[in-house]
């Protein structure tokens, strides 16, 4: 990963970005337990905290993590609107799939109910 942020054209393509990495899931999955420190965050991962930090950058780039300095401790906190977003953009791609599923089965029944029509009238 370079340590460059990406522009995005939309704010959902940041948070599939962010998604698209396992460190940043795992980051993210901790953090909706409740905010954490960065050091805490990143020691399960056998990586420099300068590395961990750019991953940091990117899911506060795109807005699915907010951070703030509490004292000499830089404090993680996820937040929800930017995963909502993509959950919902998500939830409407899957009701366009379910919608052609849908019609795809009425259209094999019909034909299969047609074909069976056939057969008893031979």
């Amino acid at each position: 990963m370079t340590s460059r942020t990406w522009p995005t054209a939309e704010p959902l393509d940041g948070v599939f970005l962010a998604l698209s990495d396992p460190t940043r899931r795992a980051v993210i999955g901790r953090l909706g337990q409740g905010g954490a420190s960065v050091s805490e965050l990143a020691q399960p991962f056998e990586m420099s905290l300068p590395a961990f930090m750019k991953h940091v950058r990117v899911l506060e780039s795109c807005g699915v993590v907010r951070t703030e300095k509490r004292g000499r401790v830089r404090v993680c906190v996820l937040e929800g609107q930017a995963i909502s977003q993509a959950e919902s953009w998500l939830a409407q791609q899957r009701a366009a799939w379910q919608a052609q599923a849908d019609r795809l089965v009425t259209y094999v029944e019909d034909e299969q109910e047609g074909v069976e029509g056939d057969r008893r009238r031979q």
